[in-house]
């Protein structure tokens, strides 16, 4: 008969967070909106008001 059991479960391991985990927090998307809005707000100057 063929033996299936397992040993001990082995620890589980952390797994790295990448960059996609780091943009979904909030304070860092609201610190991106804010300089994105910076950006667009003065290329909209530059463009046409200049």
């Amino acid at each position: 008969m063929l033996d299936t059991s397992r040993g001990p479960n082995p620890a589980p391991t952390e797994e790295p967070r990448g960059c996609l985990f780091a943009l979904s927090q909030p304070p860092l998307m609201i610190f991106l909106t804010v300089i994105g809005t910076l950006l667009l707000m003065a290329a909209v100057h530059d463009l046409f008001l200049l």
